[in-house]
């Protein structure tokens, strides 16, 4: 089987530490990069590869690594899915997910493709230790809890307001599961900071969590890519009590959530069509290599 041709749409923070993930990959070669001013000022570490304005000008391409932020998705992967190309992506509202893979899971059975969507770290393979967790002690609680540390999707919808020249989103465990934002905003000027603070409130991504929001002079001077998590459930296995589980991590954010773009980029090309989330992929497909050789190895 020949290598898996990948194509990264978007060249912001996830799609350079994709591209690395690609290169270190054996079982890859990077069909191209898709970016918004096509080669014009491309960065010198991508002057080797193709890079262009449309995927269409790239030729054969297996799967497209989306790049992009969250609320993009959808209409990139409703425009690449009709030309024979899997997507991947790490969308990553969580109360939207299953209704995406509703929309994008009928035009994968149109086109006969497959997308893995929300696949990042969390949503994505923090999912699948919540999983194991749940299935391990069935009856409990779990708390998911995050940071401190960058949220790059949070970051992102900030920098979209009108006025917000830069931003950064700080998430800031409270504890059992519950989340404090703090966000730190560089704004245009004439740009009006209440105005700022209450569009931000109002966003979805904010709208649930407590929310705090600083005027700062530069965002560059506080950014920090860094994150980390720690998962926990106490529950019942059959009916034993007091089982308790906990999964840490810390994490440079964007590199871990390109190199889980392309492992579900991997674990697409073994899936029947359809759009997936990453719980519904067996865990062995993210892994390059021999399956029998990869059972033999870590069971």
């Amino acid at each position: 089987m020949g290598k898996i041709r990948a194509a990264v749409v978007g060249y912001g923070n996830i799609g350079r530490f994709t591209v690395e993930a690609l290169e270190a990959a054996e079982d890859f070669e990077i069909a191209g990069i898709v970016r918004r001013n096509g080669a014009e000022n491309c960065p010198k570490e991508i002057s080797d590869y193709k890079v262009v304005k449309d995927i269409k000008e790239l030729g054969d391409v297996d799967v497209a690594i989306l790049a992009t932020p969250t609320r993009s998705c959808e209409e990139y992967a409703k425009q690449i899915l009709p030309l024979g190309i899997n997507t991947v992506d790490s969308f990553d509202i969580h109360s939207s997910i299953v209704e995406y893979r509703r929309s994008l899971g009928k035009v994968n059975k149109e086109t006969g493709t497959v997308s893995v969507i929300a696949a990042g770290w969390d949503p994505g393979s923090d999912s699948v230790v919540r999983t194991l967790m749940e299935s391990l002690a069935p009856k409990g609680l779990s708390y998911t809890n995050f940071g401190p540390g960058r949220s790059m999707g949070h970051s992102v919808c900030v920098r979209s307001k009108a006025g917000v020249k830069d931003a950064l989103s700080m998430t800031i465990p409270v504890g059992e599961g519950i989340h404090r934002r703090m966000v730190y905003v560089e704004l245009e000027d004439g740009a009006v900071f209440e105005e700022v603070v209450k569009a931000i409130k109002a966003d979805p991504y904010f709208v649930n969590d407590e929310t705090h929001v600083f005027q700062v002079e530069s965002v560059d001077a506080l950014n920090d890519v860094g994150h980390g998590v720690n998962l926990t459930r106490k529950g019942v296995s059959g009916k034993t009590h007091n089982q308790m589980f906990e999964f840490n991590m810390k994490i440079n954010n964007p590199a871990l959530t390109a190199q889980v773009l392309v492992n579900s980029a991997r674990a697409s090309m073994r899936q029947q069509p359809g759009c997936y989330t990453m719980i519904e992929i067996p865990v062995i497909d993210y892994l390059p290599g021999d399956r029998e050789n990869l059972i033999g190895h870590l069971v």
